[in-house]
């Protein structure tokens, strides 16, 4: 009986040992995305992980253009530039008093789904915020969210909103 406890005790060293100490996040700048990003940093910190903060951009959608609409052009704007600047003021205001972790940062092209799912991949855990800058900001949980949590290869975490995570003030109007 004593064996079999300790090949289970392998299976569970050998699951950890392929994944990395790395703890991805996402962020886009949202309140739900840095709360995230807190928590992300406080588990990073518990168990000695790093934490990989990455935020995804796409090119815009131009809706209209056969239509005779034209899309604004802004000279010297690049949708890159402007993720990179929200992710690196994100990750500035968490490591305002210093971090305790090492906090990476990545910014990559494509949907903001599939980019943390395969930022995740061999990651220790995913973490998103419950909402993000989608299109239904009442919604319980957005969609890039629930797609982590339903194809990623690592746990997830979804964190919630931060008036969620420190209570309610029972206030109602």
């Amino acid at each position: 009986m004593q064996g079999a406890g300790n090949s289970i005790e392998k299976v569970e060293m050998n699951q950890v040992a392929e994944h990395d100490r790395r703890i991805v996040v996402g962020v886009d700048g949202s309140p739900g995305s840095r709360t995230a990003l807190r928590w992300a940093v406080t588990q990073a910190e518990l168990t000695d992980a790093r934490v990989e903060a990455v935020s995804a951009w796409q090119d815009p959608a131009i809706y209209g253009f056969a239509y005779g609409w034209s899309p604004a052009v802004f000279e010297d704007v690049s949708f890159a530039a402007v993720s990179e600047k929200i992710l690196a003021e994100a990750v500035a205001d968490e490591a305002a008093g210093g971090a305790p972790v090492q906090i990476l940062t990545r910014v990559l092209h494509g949907h903001p789904a599939q980019v943390l799912l395969d930022a995740a991949s061999g990651a220790q855990l995913l973490v998103v915020g419950s909402r993000g800058h989608g299109a239904f900001a009442g919604m319980l949980l957005g969609s890039v969210s629930q797609h982590c949590v339903q194809h990623a290869s690592c746990p997830v975490v979804v964190v919630p909103p931060a008036e969620r995570t420190h209570g309610q003030t029972g206030k109602r109007s």
